[in-house]
């Protein structure tokens, strides 16, 4: 059984995402030290996750495990791989970050010829090592044993190197006001730096990412060229994307174009 204020701490969480121990202890009146051992309850009891200077709502909010990321919408990363792959022509250069749908991404590339393909993702990595007409570029750094990502100063130094033409970046979570979220703010620094490195800028997450939440802000739908995603988004993202002039292409459908793409005409 939970105590009042445990119970409204929980319900807090499962509507923000997100709880901190200083808020939480300004709102009901109590020391930051109260606050902290009723989160450790509600994490021992498995109702919240802890994360620093608070917790979150697990079932919306944990990170899953990588292999069970792979399986979630398969099907739809795979019909955005291939649109991603028939936009990149022969020739491109172009960087990868980490992700279950940059993954598929590369696996949709290795029939192309002559790309550059550099990449912060040990499994992208590995897919591409067998494309016989493509140079690999891996960077340094931390590699991060949950999902064969690579952090840190090294690689965002060795990516800083390059300009390629495009970037293709996947995200953890997508909020309604079109802010890109990940879990690490490690490989939050290297999203920035991929983005800031490219000429042409492909967001590729599926559906699932609008029902998700996630702590830390890579940046903003505005700072996209194209979104390509396995199913219409909400209006709110289509209004946003047409205000910015970012293309959404919906895999296996018509591509939702944005106004200065259509001379004026509605979508």
């Amino acid at each position: 059984m939970l105590i009042p204020r445990q119970a409204d701490i929980l319900e807090i969480a499962r509507k923000e995402g997100r709880v901190d121990v200083d808020s939480l202890a300004m709102q009901f009146d109590v020391t930051p030290q109260t606050i902290r051992k009723d989160l450790s309850e509600l994490c021992e009891l498995k109702k919240l996750q802890r994360v620093h200077g608070g917790a979150m709502y697990p079932s919306n909010t944990a990170n899953l495990a990588y292999q069970s990321r792979r399986g979630i919408a398969a099907e739809g990363k795979a019909r955005i791989a291939d649109a991603t792959a028939s936009i990149i022509p022969d020739g491109a250069s172009l960087i990868l970050n980490i992700g279950t749908t940059t993954e598929a991404v590369a696996r949709a590339l290795i029939r192309h010829h002559d790309l550059m393909v550099i990449t912060n993702n040990l499994n992208v990595a590995t897919i591409l090592s067998e494309a016989p007409h493509t140079e690999l570029v891996v960077s340094g750094g931390m590699v991060r044993k949950s999902d064969g990502g690579i952090v840190g100063a090294a690689a965002i130094d060795l990516i800083r190197q390059f300009k390629v033409d495009f970037a293709v970046i996947g995200t953890s979570a997508i909020d309604e006001e079109g802010a890109l979220l990940d879990f690490d703010y490690r490989e939050v620094r290297v999203a920035q730096a991929i983005l800031s490195q490219a000429r042409r800028r492909i967001l590729v997450a599926d559906g699932t990412k609008f029902e998700r939440k996630a702590p830390v802000q890579i940046g903003h739908l505005r700072d996209l060229d194209l979104f390509i995603t396995d199913q219409p988004p909400p209006e709110t993202i289509s209004e946003l994307c047409q205000e910015a002039d970012v293309e959404i292409i919906v895999a296996d459908s018509e591509a939702i174009e944005t106004p200065s793409l259509m001379s004026g005409e509605e979508v």
